[in-house]
């Protein structure tokens, strides 16, 4: 398990450290994220808990900054209309996110419940059927609740949808393998 627990004493000073890690994290309104800087302009991640529980993304093109040294600052739009933008202080397990979800993904999120590369199209159709404003803005600290250094582009990391007990699973150790492969397939 040397990858898995190597990061947590790590300290976060570039952009080079951020990028290839794994986070679990939950907002202090309780939903849980996961969430995996794949490469230096594209992030991977799973819903544990909250209104949008069970949805999960891959390769969802983002802007990724380091602000200052160990701060950092990533920021896309979802083919949903919805807007995230998250800061990461890794160093204190902190983390603070805004999501802004369109006024449609509030009222029928279960229409965003899925792997939505396969439903891109349905997320442009809803987009554009439903309303977005006004917008549905949640703003919230979170705590970081494990770092896995998982690497650049490890398509291993977020591969299947979340299931209940999956961050349980990935935080004791029972997910990955020492070299962030995934043990259950």
């Amino acid at each position: 398990m040397a990858n898995l627990n190597k990061i947590n004493t790590k300290k976060f000073r570039t952009l080079e450290d951020f990028v290839g890690t794994h986070f679990i994290y939950t907002y202090d309104n309780g939903w849980e994220y996961e969430w995996y800087c794949k490469n230096d302009h594209t992030v991977d991640y799973r819903i544990h808990g909250g209104m949008v529980k069970g949805r999960w993304v891959k390769n969802q093109e983002a802007h990724i900054h380091l602000l200052t040294e160990g701060v950092y600052k990533i920021a896309w739009t979802e083919p949903t209309g919805t807007d995230v933008a998250l800061d990461f202080v890794p160093n204190e397990k902190k983390l603070n996110g805004t999501i802004f979800f369109p006024r449609w993904v509030k009222e029928h999120p279960e229409i965003t419940v899925c792997f939505q590369n396969d439903f891109i199209p349905l997320m442009e159709e809803s987009r554009v059927k439903y309303p977005t404003y006004p917008k549905m803005v949640v703003p919230e600290f979170a705590t970081i609740t494990y770092i896995g250094d998982a690497g650049i582009n490890n398509e291993e990391v977020i591969a299947e949808a979340p299931y209940d007990g999956m961050t349980d699973d990935i935080r004791n150790g029972r997910y990955y393998d020492e070299n962030y492969t995934r043990l259950k397939k």
